[in-house]
Order: C-alpha cells, then structure tokens, then sequence
C-alpha cells in the first residue's frame, strides 16, 4: 500500500510538472511573440535568425525553469494541504479496520479557517463515536444474552440430573418437573424476546396501521392475565374513555400492552393493585399503567428501557431485561412516547401516548 502510494505521489509529481511546462510555455511564448512583435514595429528593428534562435532557447530554458519551481511550490503545498490529511484518515481507517474504534484524527484548520478535509475528519469522527458506541452494545448485548442463556440451561440440567435419581418421591418427581418447565418456558420467551427485538432494530418489521378501539384492545390484553392476578390477589382498577380510537399497528401495540401488564403484576406484591387508565389529551391518547410494586431508582430508571438492564438484582429471576427494550422500540417506530414515574416501595407508573386517528372513528365493515 505504501509503496504504490509513493509511485503514485512521484507520477503526479511528474504530471503536475508536464502541466505547468505546458501552460508556462504557452503563456511565455504568447507574451515573447507579442513583446517582439511590438518592438519591431515600434523601433523597427528587424531580428536574425541567430537572434531568434538565441532568445528561443533562452525562453525554453525560463520555461524549464519556472514549471520546476512551480512543481515544488505546488508539491509543498500539497504535502500539507492534501497529503497529510489523506495520510491521517487512512491511518484512522486502518486503525478502525483494525478492531480499534478509539481511533480519532485531529482537525487541521489551516490558514483559511475550516477546509474540505476538516467536514471529512469531523464525519469520520461522529462514525468512528458511533462504532465504538455500537461495538459496546453488541459486546454487552453478546456478555448478556450469554448469562441468561446459560442461567436457565444450569437449573435444567441440575434438575434433569436429579430427576435420573431412582429414589425420588413422587412429589420431588413433579416438583423438578415443573421447575424444568418453568425455565423452559423462560428460555423460550428469552429466545422469542431477542428474535422480535432483532427484527424490530433491523427494520425487519413493518407498522401496518388501522383503526381500532384502543379502549378495547386494552380490555382484552388485560383479561389475558387474569389467572395471574386472581392467584396473586391483586386489585385491578380500570378508568377508560370509551370510544378512543387509534391508527396504528394492533399487533405491535399488544406487545406493548402484554409488557407493561406482565410486569406490573410480577412486580406487584399479593394483595396489591394495579390499575389501568385511558384518557384523551389533545391528539394523543394517553394510556398509563400503575402498580404498587418495589418501585425503581431514580438511576435505574434512567437505563430501564436498555437491553438486559435489571436494575433490582433480587428481581432479576422474574425476567429477562428484554420487556422494556422492547416495548420502547415499538413505541418509537409507531411514533409514540414512554415514560416512566416510581418511587422505591411505592410503586411505578408507565405513560404511553399515541396519535389518535384524525376523524375519532372506526372503520366500518362494508
């Protein structure tokens, strides 16, 4: 690479100065022309053929001489305006090609103030920022997915071992069993959780949007967790506008609706309540879902909607840290907004605003 830059720096050396002895030898012979066309006629003076020969070679050799000092005028230049800089980017792209997102070049700012090079260097600045920041996602999200993979493949195959022992009770027999099936079904949802999270962050999936009752939807995925809140005791408290009607992708949004449930009435202790609201405001149709749980830090809070984040480690067997990602990347691609309010052993509640339809209606059957 080095050598074939050098041969290319040395032809365009040799070009510049073809260029430069063609355009001074153009110009000088034009104005030597005129200047003795002028003197003769003005002095008349009549020139030899020695005089002629005499005064051609000594502009030839003016020619030669001038096209050589502007070569390494323009060369010097060169090695500074444009060489160095050339040098210093692919040296920062090499070191990127490398593994080495740390790599960042220098701004040059030369005497006219802010050059071509230096909008190249400040972009290949933000890409490089950008690649180290998606470098130590992929890497965390790698540690990550790693941890819980191999978390719930542990207690399968402790309990497997254990159930091969002939000596087993029944009751010991069935009480293995259903811990292998609770953390298959975790592993199962972990797995569903990365693949939908996947196609969501690579555009995989597509909003198709209708219009529903948004009140409704709500409706359904909440009755969808019945058991669980009637096994843990939990009081369900709902306040619906009626008639509140979205344009917007149903599916998507259940993912939405079945995260925020799920979590509330996992983190919800027996005896405690969750609730449920839908109210207009403006445009935008405002669905919030409080419970009485543990509540979340003002820290935590902060990351709660990052990849695998788990702020409270002794909840961190109830699930995957996956949820929330998800629910805040469905929320911004149908063009929505989350937040979260909580207070540590109060409770939390999750705001989610989307556009309602222009008209306010449901599209009817024909």
């Amino acid at each position: 690479m080095k050598e074939r830059l050098k041969w290319r720096q040395l032809l365009s050396a040799l070009w510049n100065y073809v260029v430069f002895f063609l355009l001074n030898a153009f110009v000088i012979s034009c104005c030597m022309v005129l200047f003795l066309e002028t003197i003769q006629r003005t002095l008349n003076i009549t020139f030899t053929e020695t005089n002629i020969r005499q005064a051609a070679v000594v502009t030839f050799g003016n020619v030669l001489f001038i096209s050589l000092l502007y070569t390494v005028i323009d060369s010097v230049r060169r090695r500074f305006t444009v060489e160095r800089p050339v040098r210093q980017i692919i040296t920062g792209a090499e070191k990127l090609m490398r593994g080495d997102f740390s790599a960042r070049i220098e701004p040059l700012h030369g005497f006219a103030g802010e050059s071509g090079f230096d909008i190249i260097i400040d972009y290949f600045n933000r890409m490089a920022k950008e690649l180290s920041g998606v470098e130590t996602l992929r890497t965390d999200f790698i540690a990550n997915v790693s941890h819980e993979l191999k978390t719930p493949l542990a207690v399968l195959q402790n309990y497997g071992t254990m159930l091969q022992s002939p000596d087993l009770t029944d009751a010991q027999r069935m009480e293995y069993a259903r811990a292998i099936t609770e953390q298959s079904c975790r592993l199962a949802d972990l797995i569903t959780n990365i693949l939908k999270l996947n196609r969501l962050e690579n555009q995989q999936i597509y909003p198709e949007s209708k219009r529903y009752n948004l009140g409704e939807q709500l409706a359904e995925c909440l009755l969808n967790f019945e058991s669980t809140w009637e096994k843990k005791k939990i009081d369900i408290e709902t306040d619906m506008e009626e008639e509140v009607i979205v344009e917007s992708d149903d599916e998507l949004l259940s993912l939405v609706w079945n995260n925020l449930f799920s979590n509330a009435l996992k983190f919800t202790k027996p005896d405690g309540t969750v609730s449920v609201t839908l109210k207009t405001e403006g445009d935008y149709a405002a669905v919030r879902v409080t419970d009485t749980g543990c509540g979340i830090s003002p820290e935590t809070g902060k990351h709660i909607f990052e990849k695998f984040y788990q702020g409270d480690t002794s909840h961190a067997t109830q699930g995957n840290g996956l949820g929330l990602a998800l629910v805040k990347r469905v929320v911004d691609i149908v063009g929505g907004d989350i937040s979260v309010e909580s207070e540590v052993g109060k409770g939390s509640t999750f705001t989610v605003k989307i556009r309602r339809a222009a008209d306010g209606k449901t599209q009817k059957n024909p």
